[in-house]
């Protein structure tokens, strides 16, 4: 499945944002298309093991992966890393894993959190990343395919 392959109608998608030492979790489901931030879980050596779980608890249809591509378009050492885990996840899972450029994200999280008047910890402002993120690919897809 292509970036720009359909959707199915209903159910679940994830999406994350990797970090090296927490992964930002987000959740919408297809039919209203609104991500919510869900939870963090922990980044480090068993974390495509963790996300592929979670995919499968929640039922997930597809998956996002957040990555952190440089304000210039390159893939810098966390870019890859995220690279990395999406292949990870692309063997484990049997739904489509995707990747999202998902630059600045952590800075609007921590901007719209401030926003709100609350002191953003970084378990939050992981999971409003992943939420970001998750939204601006559901976003995406709304758009009729342009050429």
């Amino acid at each position: 499945m292509g970036p720009h392959s359909a959707l199915p109608a209903k159910g679940r998608i994830l999406a994350i944002d990797p970090g090296e030492r927490r992964i930002g979790v987000a959740a919408a489901d297809l039919r209203l298309r609104v991500a919510i931030p869900l939870r963090t879980i922990e980044g480090g050596p068993g974390a495509a093991e963790a996300v592929a779980r979670l995919v499968e608890e929640e039922g997930a249809q597809a998956l996002v992966v957040g990555l952190p591509l440089s304000l210039s378009g390159a893939l810098g050492a966390q870019a890859q890393r995220a690279q990395a885990l999406a292949g990870a996840l692309a063997e484990r899972l049997s739904v489509p894993v995707l990747t999202w450029d998902e630059r600045l994200t952590s800075a609007e999280a921590r901007r719209r959190l401030s926003a709100e008047g609350r002191r953003p910890n970084k378990a939050d402002v992981d999971a409003l990343a992943a939420a970001i993120i998750l939204q601006a690919y559901l976003d995406s897809q709304r758009q009729p395919a342009s050429g």
